[in-house]
């Protein structure tokens, strides 16, 4: 059963990931050849699409509904380390070279090729969120098996 705030909510929470990609990779960089071929390994399939923006702190949502829903639910904070938007990836300062949380962010990519839309992963991904917890979902739990494969 869909929690009734993602039904509500998923069309404006699709626009702001929308949003945030397309901010990504107007401004993000590409990745360096060790990510391209971490990306590779975790099965990226168009590693070169993908691009890295490092910022003092991930965004949150300004509009009401969602700011409220991200409140509630803690999705994004202040200590959000990086999260991914489609082919762009936020990615904290302070983090910056961190390669295993680098890789995990890469890792949750490649649902978002395999569903082919950003509503359709985010449907997923947030009703497990909601209703599994963070970060006990299955598509959590890949990037975090994913990533300590990757970088041991």
């Amino acid at each position: 059963m869909i929690p009734l705030i993602l039904t509500l909510g998923l069309p404006l929470a699709t626009k702001w990931v929308e949003e945030q990609q397309e901010r990504i990779l107007r401004e993000g960089i590409p990745l360096t050849l060790q990510q391209a071929f971490d990306a590779h390994l975790v099965g990226v399939k168009e590693t070169t699409r993908v691009r890295l923006l490092q910022v003092d702190f991930i965004p949150t949502p300004e509009d009401p509904i969602l700011r409220r829903a991200n409140e509630q639910f803690g999705l994004v904070s202040p200590v959000t380390a990086g999260i991914t938007f489609g082919y762009g990836i936020y990615i904290r300062e302070d983090l910056w070279d961190d390669r295993p949380l680098v890789v995990h962010e890469l890792v949750h990519v490649g649902p978002y090729e395999r569903y082919g839309s950003f509503q359709a992963f985010l449907r997923d991904y947030l009703e497990e969120c909601l209703t599994i917890g963070y970060p006990n979902g299955p598509l959590e739990r890949e990037a975090i098996t994913r990533s300590k494969e990757v970088c041991g």
